[in-house]
C-alpha cells in the first residue's frame, strides 16, 4: 500500500530520512570530488573530462537539494553541515593531485557508491510503502550507473 510522508509511521520516516542523509552526504562528497577534478584535470583529455566532471557536480548539486528537500517532506532533520556529511560518507574526500586515470576511477568508484546507496535508501522507502521516496531513489541511482557508465568508458 503506498504511503505519502505524513502517513507514515514516525519510526517508517527515522528509518527513510536516515537512508535519505546517508545519500544526501555521499552526494554532497561526490559534488566536491567533481569539482574539484574539474578545477584540477590536465592531460590529452582535459577537454571532454573537464565538462563531464562540471556536467556530474552541476547534476550532484541539483540532486542534495530534491533529497534534502524529501528529507524535510518526512518531517525530518537534513543534515547540513560539511563536517557532518564528511563524516557519515563512504566516499571520500582526494586532493585532486592525481592523473586524469585516476580522477576517473576516483569518480567511477564514487558514482558506483552513490547508485547502491540510494538502491538501499529506495528498498527501505519500499517496505515501508513509500513509494515516492522509492522513486526518487530509482532515479537518482540510474544517473549514477549512467554517470559510472561513462566514466568506465574512458578507461576501456
Amino acid at each position: 500500500m503506498t504511503q505519502t510522508a505524513v502517513a507514515l509511521a514516525t519510526d517508517a520516516r527515522s528509518a527513510i530520512a536516515e537512508a535519505l542523509n546517508q545519500s544526501v552526504a555521499e552526494t554532497a562528497v561526490a559534488t566536491m570530488l567533481a569539482q574539484n577534478f574539474h578545477w584540477n584535470v590536465t592531460g590529452m583529455a582535459f577537454g571532454p573530462l573537464h565538462d563531464l566532471f562540471q556536467k556530474i557536480y552541476e547534476d550532484h548539486f541539483v540532486a542534495q537539494d530534491d533529497l534534502a528537500e524529501r528529507i524535510k517532506a518526512l518531517d525530518a532533520h537534513a543534515e547540513g553541515t560539511l563536517a557532518g556529511m564528511i563524516k557519515r560518507s563512504k566516499i571520500k574526500e582526494h586532493d585532486g593531485k592525481a592523473s586524469d586515470k585516476e580522477m576517473i576511477k576516483v569518480m567511477q568508484e564514487a558514482q558506483e557508491t552513490l547508485a547502491a546507496t540510494l538502491a538501499g535508501a529506495g528498498a527501505i522507502a519500499a517496505e515501508h510503502g513509500d513509494t515516492l521516496t522509492e522513486d526518487l531513489c530509482i532515479a537518482r541511482g540510474q544517473e549514477h550507473e549512467k554517470f559510472a557508465w561513462f566514466l568506465r568508458s574512458h578507461l576501456a
